[in-house]
């Protein structure tokens, strides 16, 4: 009775995953087989699934899940702050007189900004949900006391640029109330079809291989690799394209990575490009176990020399609870390893505005916190 009883609950356990699964949007759509057929001659698509262009092995085997279950579930002080995190607010009017010769970026936390440049807003990775998951029970909420401007009160956003469909960066609910005041989508292939599974039309998406590129008035966007995955279910791993951007304007270049592990595609970039004024680049959320999928903070610092940037910003931390590292490990080894190799970093507070060649704030705002 027993045994049948464990059964009949694992039977119920999956049967309720498979109907979440299946009527839940969060998850997204899937590309078309026509689209599945084109992707095989990119070079990087084999048997079904976009590759990296290097191996990028990850080290985690089933021997090794319920080791890593306990150690998040037995929970550690240290891997969030002990209060909610203040930021500085900024308002629609603030947004709206800018001027278009400054470039602005605005951090919200992990690796959603707004960026302002030549008279156009540009949101990057707009994440702006609780809790980076499918469903709330299934994260943490992030460690900010709210957003730096709230969805609602956002001007008109002129494109919404996007790295990848992991849910700490593509999140269903934001998106849901972007699409309305959005001008333009840009993401790698493959990730259309949740946009357009929620909605979005489809002239309004474009999707992008490696080094493809395309202009938005003086603008120029490339999409460029990164070392990663991606996946929103079970059975969705690498079906759609991950990578990194460059954003050329009149007198400013931008980097911004995405999620990626250490690789010869940051020297490649920053040979093709010739460096940039201002990089964004991966740091947290690593472990010696997918060392190859996220950088090891000594290595963001080193991607930034490789790509040439004269300034580099920490993200893809102060957010969200998604590795087994304290929460300020990122940042602290990052700026210890950007002093040694005398790297300019600048690490603003959520909300705090970077101006690109004038203002790069250097405050360690998150000592204190924990």
């Amino acid at each position: 009775m027993t045994g049948l009883l464990i059964l009949s609950i694992v039977l119920l356990v999956v049967l309720t995953a498979i109907i979440f699964m299946n009527t839940s949007p969060q998850f997204g759509g899937s590309p078309t087989k026509e689209q599945k057929l084109a992707y095989a001659g990119t070079g990087h698509y084999e048997d079904g699934k976009f590759v990296n262009q290097i191996p990028s092995p990850m080290d985690v085997g089933f021997k090794d899940i319920p080791s890593l279950l306990y150690k998040q579930l037995k929970g550690d002080p240290h891997r969030q702050p002990a209060k909610k995190i203040e930021v500085q607010k900024m308002d629609s009017l603030e947004i709206e007189q800018k001027p278009d010769s400054i470039t602005r970026l605005v951090w919200f936390g992990h690796s959603a900004f707004l960026l302002e440049i030549a008279g156009k807003k540009i949101l990057i990775d707009p994440m702006f949900g609780d809790v980076p998951a499918p469903h709330p029970w299934l994260g943490k909420s992030r460690y900010s006391n709210g957003l730096p401007i709230e969805i609602e009160k956002l001007p008109q956003i002129d494109a919404i640029i996007m790295s990848h469909d992991h849910y700490d960066h593509l999140d269903y609910g934001s998106i849901m109330r972007l699409k309305n005041k959005t001008k333009e989508f840009y993401m790698p292939l493959g990730v259309g079809a949740h946009f357009r599974k929620w909605g979005v039309p489809d002239e309004q998406i474009h999707e992008l291989d490696w080094w493809d590129d395309i202009e938005l008035d003086s603008l120029r966007f490339t999409c460029t690799p990164a070392r990663h995955f991606s996946g929103r279910g079970f059975s969705d791993r690498a079906a759609t394209l991950w990578a990194s951007w460059v954003i050329e304007a009149p007198g400013a270049k931008i980097y911004f990575s995405g999620d990626s592990g250490y690789g010869p595609h940051f020297k490649e970039i920053g040979e093709r490009f010739g460096g940039f004024d201002f990089a964004m680049m991966e740091c947290g959320k690593y472990n010696e176990k997918w060392h190859s999928i996220h950088m090891m903070p000594e290595e963001t610092v080193q991607a930034a020399a490789d790509v040439k940037s004269s300034m580099t910003m920490p993200i893809h931390w102060a957010a969200f609870t998604l590795s087994l590292h304290s929460w300020t490990d990122p940042v602290e080894r990052a700026l210890k390893k950007a002093d040694e190799l005398n790297i300019p970093f600048c690490t603003p507070q959520i909300g705090e505005p970077v101006i690109i060649g004038k203002n790069y704030p250097v405050g360690k705002w998150w000592r204190g916190l924990n």
